[in-house]
């Protein structure tokens, strides 16, 4: 009687010790979950307060701002939920909340007139904090948080804004070898700004315009480059050695 007990506490303690090994197990793989959905959330925000941070010099509408701020906000109320005692939460939230408020607005069409940069690697900085812009709204719109008319006016609006950021950046450099008299430079980015512009389906007024600018001022360089180069040949027909190896001599 007494090794059946024996025998039973000692499966009845094997048995406990499975549980208490299976509770721990699961516990941590719950902090393990817990801790890997908390470094997502915060990449998430880190990731969309970045671009904000980068696109603060680009002329950003109001519904995109909305949109990044939204996604914020519900990273934060994620984290909330994952982490109720974190610092500050509940504020962050309410902030974030408050500027997630889509405008009532139009979103604009076309980007307006801003002075870029002369710096090469700003202008670099801008065209990436474009693409990441429209990474993100792809990523709520695929979500489902962004409506399909705010996501197709945005998307085309940074499309726009991309191609404008593009082509004037490359005509100013254009301007700027015209200026240093490399007019073979200049020839070379304007010859690249059409081509990008004449690259885009649609032809909007801005394309339409900017086509005729720049097409206008590559004739210009070409016909320089035409005047200066006629000298040159003229001046090779008349002293070219070579002439004379070739020209039909008359007998008399």
């Amino acid at each position: 009687m007494i090794f059946t007990i024996i025998v039973i506490l000692i499966i009845a303690l094997i048995i406990v010790a499975i549980i208490i090994n299976a509770v721990q197990q699961h516990k941590l793989e719950e902090e393990a979950n817990k801790r890997r959905e908390l470094t997502k959330v915060k990449n998430i925000i880190d990731e969309t307060e970045n671009t904000l941070m980068a696109s603060s010099q680009l002329p950003v509408p109001m519904h995109m701002l909305a949109i990044l701020n939204g996604r914020i906000h519900s990273a934060l109320t994620t984290m909330s939920k994952l982490n109720p005692k974190a610092f500050d939460i509940q504020q962050r939230i309410e902030d974030a909340a408050n500027k997630s408020q889509m405008p009532e607005s139009e979103i604009p069409r076309f980007p307006p007139a801003f002075n870029l940069p002369d710096n090469d690697k700003i202008i670099v900085q801008f065209i990436q904090a474009i693409k990441r812009l429209r990474m993100l709204l792809r990523a709520e719109n695929t979500k489902g948080r962004v409506s399909q008319y705010a996501y197709t006016g945005l998307d085309t609006y940074f499309e726009k804004l991309q191609l404008k950021v593009n082509v004037e950046t490359l005509a100013k450099r254009g301007q700027a070898a015209i200026n240093s008299n490399m007019l073979g430079s200049a020839r070379q980015y304007y010859e690249k700004s059409i081509k990008a512009l004449e690259a885009q389906n649609n032809q909007d007024e801005y394309c339409v315009q900017k086509l005729t600018e720049y097409r206008a001022k590559l004739s210009e360089i070409q016909h320089i480059l035409l005047s200066e180069q006629q000298p040159s040949i003229e001046s090779k027909k008349e002293h070219d050695p070579m002439d004379a190896q070739f020209e039909t001599k008359t007998k008399w």
